[in-house]
């Protein structure tokens, strides 16, 4: 059992290619945040060597844009890693335009569309709170 918890949370309403899109810049902001996170390279059969993944599993949730912005006031209250993914994001084409939109944003009415985050579990599990696993 790990001491630690990695939790993605996706707004339930988006489309499909959205949500898939949202959850794989999520996760590599954990990659990213939290080095320790890494597993080991894997190694096939005849010894060529693959890229290392998160060691433990991600759990992904469903929400509403409410229960979004409660479980980022919750998270930021526990202290966790935080990734954050908004709705302005998805009208830039890079990296500094999506911070800069991030930036710009009111963090107590953010638009969110995903959170990533990453802690002890009773912490993420508290953030979380009332929220379902994604179907």
């Amino acid at each position: 059992m790990f001491t630690t918890k990695i939790a993605i949370v996706v707004r339930e309403d988006l489309a499909q290619w959205q949500k898939l899109n949202v959850t794989a810049f999520l996760a590599s902001g954990i990659a990213a945040s939290v080095p320790d996170s890494i597993g080991e390279p894997y190694v096939d059969a005849v010894g060529r060597r693959y890229a290392a993944m998160c060691g433990q599993p991600i759990l992904i949730f469903a929400a509403t844009l409410a229960e979004l912005q409660k479980a980022h006031g919750r998270a930021a209250e526990q202290a966790l890693v935080i990734v954050p993914y908004v709705e302005a994001m998805f009208a830039t084409g890079h990296d500094a335009a999506n911070r800069a939109v991030f930036a710009e944003g009111d963090v107590t009415a953010q638009t969110w569309v995903g959170l990533a985050l990453h802690g002890e579990r009773k912490a993420v599990d508290k953030a979380l709170k009332g929220l379902k696993l994604h179907p």
